[in-house]
């Protein structure tokens, strides 16, 4: 992952990726370099075998603080269409990674920056986070997926107490309803992150993706067609090396060492 980015940076750490949004200097907010690295960024991601985990964090001050608003001043219908477009197809990347993602939020979390956690499969908050949608006080709202995503994960009231309000609240208060599966202290957050993550990347890779489509199609489809593609997934999978060394481990009272095949 040699290729230099500007606005992102990427180590690897073990079998995990750690993607950090690096624009510090205005609080990690979204424009369109942004949005068009982390889509190569992600892409690489997802591709690299040596991969298995991926943190998506903006650094020990902040996660991100939204859409750059300078940038959207000026804005008609086109340019806001042409504008959240690539917001949305990038954060469908990070939401249909077939990895494990974890969120690590540290500071301000607000507005497309929230929804861009909501894309992750955990969010891991310091104790100095903050959470809010201040979009409803600029005329617009959540669209860079968060009318969508929010109500699913926390419930439809909530949503939109915070959506409706603009409201700040602080990490205590997301964990509460749902938002985040964690708090932890500042100085601990990345340890935690990687914690979590070093435990997801030793579980079966094929399993844990297939396991994640399954459960991502509540959303997509009703329950009938959702059990009948759980069955093909589910039976898909004694096809595979770990599958078999799995149950091996498990007969043979030993911890598995899974491939990814």
């Amino acid at each position: 992952m040699s290729l230099d980015y500007k606005t992102i940076s990427i180590t690897k750490e073990g079998a995990v990726g750690i993607l950090t949004l690096n624009r510090p200097e205005i609080l990690n907010a979204i424009n369109d370099e942004l949005i068009s690295e982390l889509s190569i960024a992600i892409d690489r991601i997802a591709q690299d075998e040596q991969i298995r985990v991926m943190i998506l964090t903006g650094g020990n001050k902040v996660f991100a603080a939204g859409g750059d608003i300078k940038a959207m001043l000026e804005f008609g219908p086109l340019q806001a269409k042409k504008f959240v477009t690539p917001i949305h197809k990038v954060f469908n990347q990070i939401t249909e990674m077939p990895k494990p993602t974890i969120a690590a939020i540290c500071g301000f979390a607000l507005g497309g920056g929230v929804e861009m956690a909501l894309t992750c499969d955990f969010r891991i908050a310091a104790d100095n986070a903050k959470f809010g949608f201040p979009e409803i006080n600029l005329g617009i709202f959540p669209a860079a997926g968060g009318s969508q995503r929010l109500p699913r994960l926390i419930g439809m009231a909530k949503a939109k107490e915070l959506m409706f309000t603009g409201d700040t609240i602080d990490a205590g208060a997301a964990l509460a309803i749902g938002l985040v599966n964690q708090v932890v202290p500042r100085e601990e957050l990345m340890e935690r992150a990687m914690k979590l993550a070093e435990k997801l990347s030793s579980k079966p890779p094929i399993t844990i993706k297939n396991l994640k489509e399954s459960m991502h199609n509540v959303f997509n489809t009703d329950i009938n067609m959702g059990l009948n593609m759980e069955i093909e997934k589910f039976c898909s999978l004694f096809a595979s090396e770990d599958q078999k060394e799995g149950m091996g481990a498990f007969i043979e009272k030993r911890k598995p060492d899974f491939k990814g095949r």
